[in-house]
């Protein structure tokens, strides 16, 4: 019996083969999981391509997360495939360049309001629009990188990321009594699109495996992608607000 027998999820954010996200259902549907995805024009085809590549093929809903119509409409949506949800994975962020690769001071509100809507504020609105399927509770995983630190390059995106961190903290707290946990992981530096996208990454990854206690690979998602399929399963029954480390130990290291 796989750790997510019977359970039923919504995974965002799988665009290619090589992101968190995409292992994650991988990983959930091999341990018992049915996943559905979601995804949204121009990134609708390649979602619906790597859908394929799954165990088993996934059904993709449409959800725009930034579209009030798409929120309102995604229980319906999700609905013609599984009656109820006991899990959702959030894997979505996006800044447009202009925020990032040291542009910090020169940014403008309309980019940087971008970035938070799309990487912060869509956090509490797919938690909202999933929440009338999780009748039984269950649990909302997202992805953060460490906001701790002002990092090389990543400029708003790490302030959206701190945001992403405070709201998983007011969630928690507002579906707790629901019993619907919450909860993020942290990963390292992965060679991922979205990743590579940001102007100067590799001054983000530079020297992090010779940083971990433990050692990190830039190639692989799959520790990543672990820690999500075990905050998806009855393991960490009163585990929520939290922030799961998936660094090879950095973030509790010195300078």
């Amino acid at each position: 019996m796989g750790l997510l027998e019977g359970k039923k999820l919504l995974i965002t954010g799988v665009l290619t083969d090589s992101s968190i996200a995409f292992h994650a259902a991988r990983l959930a549907q091999e341990e018992g999981a049915t996943v559905v995805l979601s995804s949204f024009g121009r990134q609708m085809k390649l979602t619906q391509a790597f859908a394929k590549r799954l165990p088993v093929e996934a059904p993709v809903v449409q959800l725009d997360v930034t579209n009030e119509e798409d929120l309102a409409g995604l229980a319906d949506a999700v609905r013609e495939h599984v009656d109820t949800l006991d899990g959702v994975v959030h894997s979505i962020g996006f800044a447009p360049q202009s925020v990032m690769g040291g542009n910090f001071l020169s940014a403008t509100w309309e980019d940087v309001a971008t970035a938070l809507q799309v990487s912060t504020f869509s956090y509490k609105s797919l938690a909202v629009a999933a929440k009338p399927l999780m009748t039984n509770g269950g649990a909302v995983v997202g992805l953060t990188f460490d906001a701790q630190f002002a990092w090389p390059v990543y400029d708003w995106m790490g302030v959206a990321k701190a945001g992403l961190e405070s709201a998983n903290r007011y969630l928690a707290r507002d579906l707790g009594p629901e019993g619907i946990r919450t909860n993020l992981v942290s990963a390292g530096p992965i060679r991922t699109t979205a990743a590579k996208s940001i102007p100067g990454f590799e001054q983000m990854e530079d020297g992090w495996p010779t940083r971990a206690p433990l050692g990190w690979d830039q190639l692989t998602a799959e520790p990543a992608a672990r820690a999500v399929v075990a905050l998806l399963s009855d393991w960490f029954p009163a585990t929520t607000g939290e922030i799961v480390h998936v660094d090879g130990g950095v973030h509790a290291m010195g300078l």
